[in-house]
C-alpha cells in the first residue's frame, strides 16, 4: 500500500510539472528559469492524482500499517 501511494505522489509531482512546463524542463539554458505556460488538462491530472494520493495517505488500514512498521523499525 506505501508503494501505491509513492505512486500516487510521484503521478501528482509529475502531472503538476507538465501542467506548468509542457516540456518538463523548469530551466532553459543558463540556467534561467522558464516561462509557466498552464495546460488545464494536465492540471485537471494532477488534481485527480492529488486526490488519490490524500485518500491513500489518509486510510485506516494504511495508518495503522505504517504506525506498526515504524514501531518495529524505527
Amino acid at each position: 500500500m506505501d508503494m501505491a501511494r509513492k505512486f500516487l505522489q510521484m503521478g501528482y509531482t509529475r502531472a503538476r510539472r507538465y501542467a506548468n512546463h509542457p516540456s518538463g524542463r523548469k530551466y532553459g539554458p543558463g540556467g534561467k528559469p522558464l516561462p509557466r505556460s498552464p495546460d488545464t488538462a494536465k492540471a485537471q491530472a494532477a488534481a485527480f492524482f492529488h486526490a488519490k494520493w490524500k485518500k491513500a495517505r489518509e486510510d485506516d488500514v494504511y495508518l495503522r500499517l505504517r504506525k506498526r512498521h515504524r514501531e518495529a523499525y524505527g
